[in-house]
C-alpha cells in the first residue's frame, strides 16, 4: 500500500487547478494530471483520502481509455514517468502510477451521463415524474432496474462546491451546437455499450456513467477520466437484485454512510471512521482488480 496523497506537492511546477480529486499542471505544450486519493461526496471533499485511490482511478482510465480507441480517440499520452518532460521526474515518488500526461483540449460545457439501470438521482426523478431529464420513461419500473435502452442525460458542469444540474438535450444543443451535440451523445452511448459488455464478462454491472470531451486541434476526443469508480455505479452482477439499493464497487458506500449521519452535506466535511475508509479503498481495488487484473 502506498502512502495516501491529499494533494500533489510540486513547486517549480505550475499548478493550474486543484479540483475535487484530481491537480492539473500546465507543462507547456501538454497538461500533467495527477490523480490524488482525496475523495468527495455530495461535492463536498472529505478530509480523509482514499488508500491507493488514485493509483486506481488511473490505472481503470487507462484500461478503458485503451479499449475504446476505435470509437474515439483520448487525451492520454503517456502514464510512464519515463515520458513526461525531465523537470517532473524529481517528482516520481508522487507521480508514478497515478499521473497522466496528456493533450491540452479544449473542454465542452457538459457533463455526458449515460443510464442503464434506473438509480440515484434517475430515480427519485422518475419516482416524482415518470421521467429522466424530460425523457419519459415506461410505467411501473422499479430501483436498479435495467432500462429497456440505454439513455443520455447530460447535466452543467458546476464549479468547486457547486452542484451538477440535469439538463435537456436542448441545452446540450444551446451550449454546444447541434453536430456537436449530436456526436457527443453518439461517443457516449457507443462507449457504455462496449464498457457494459466488457464489464459484464467479468463480473460487473456499469449501471451508468459520465464523461467528458473536449476538442483538441478542431477534433472531438474524449478527456478527463474513463469509467472510474468515482465516475460510474459498478455492481457486482451475482448479487443484483433490482427492486431496491444495490451493493457496490464505487463511492456509493460511502454516500450510504454519510446519508446516516446529521449532515447538512456541506463543508466541512465530518470525519470518517478508519472502517469506512479502509471498505472504501478496498470496493475501488476489487473493481481494479475485477477488470484489469491489477493488484496491490
Amino acid at each position: 500500500m502506498t502512502p495516501v496523497l491529499m494533494q500533489a506537492n510540486c513547486p517549480d511546477l505550475n499548478l493550474v487547478n486543484r479540483g475535487k480529486v484530481r491537480d492539473i499542471f500546465d507543462l507547456g505544450e501538454h497538461l500533467l494530471i495527477v490523480t490524488s486519493d482525496r475523495i468527495s461526496a455530495f461535492d463536498v471533499i472529505m478530509n480523509e483520502g482514499i488508500p491507493n485511490k488514485g493509483f486506481v482511478l488511473t490505472q481503470i482510465s487507462k484500461f478503458w481509455f485503451d479499449q475504446m480507441q476505435d470509437i474515439i480517440p483520448n487525451h492520454v499520452i503517456s502514464t510512464d514517468v519515463a515520458d513526461f518532460p525531465s523537470e517532473t521526474h524529481k517528482y516520481r515518488d508522487q507521480l508514478e502510477g497515478r499521473s497522466m500526461l496528456v493533450k491540452k483540449a479544449k473542454p465542452l460545457p457538459v457533463e455526458c451521463i449515460v443510464r442503464g439501470y434506473i438509480s440515484g438521482s434517475g430515480w427519485k426523478e422518475y419516482q416524482k415524474q415518470g421521467s429522466i431529464c424530460g425523457i419519459p420513461l415506461p410505467a411501473g419500473l422499479v430501483e436498479s432496474q435495467q432500462l429497456p435502452t440505454p439513455i443520455f442525460t447530460p447535466s452543467t458542469k458546476a464549479e468547486l462546491g457547486e452542484h451538477d444540474e440535469n439538463i435537456a438535450f436542448d441545452k446540450v444543443v444551446e451550449l454546444c451546437g447541434l453536430e456537436m451535440a449530436e456526436a457527443v451523445r453518439k461517443a457516449t452511448l457507443a462507449i457504455y455499450e462496449k464498457a457494459r459488455n466488457i464489464a459484464d464478462g467479468k463480473g460487473i454491472i456499469i449501471a451508468d456513467t459520465k464523461f467528458e470531451f473536449g476538442l483538441y486541434e478542431g477534433e472531438l476526443i474524449w478527456i478527463d477520466e474513463a469509467l472510474s469508480p468515482d465516475s460510474s455505479r459498478f455492481w457486482p452482477k451475482d448479487q443484483y437484485q433490482p427492486g431496491g439499493a444495490q451493493p457496490s464497487f464505487d463511492k456509493q458506500f460511502l454516500r450510504d454512510y454519510l446519508e446516516t449521519l446529521d449532515w447538512g452535506k456541506k463543508a466541512p466535511a465530518p470525519s470518517l471512521p478508519e472502517e469506512i475508509v479502509r471498505k472504501t479503498g478496498e470496493k475501488y481495488m476489487e473493481a481494479l482488480t475485477r477488470l484489469t487484473g491489477i493488484s496491490l
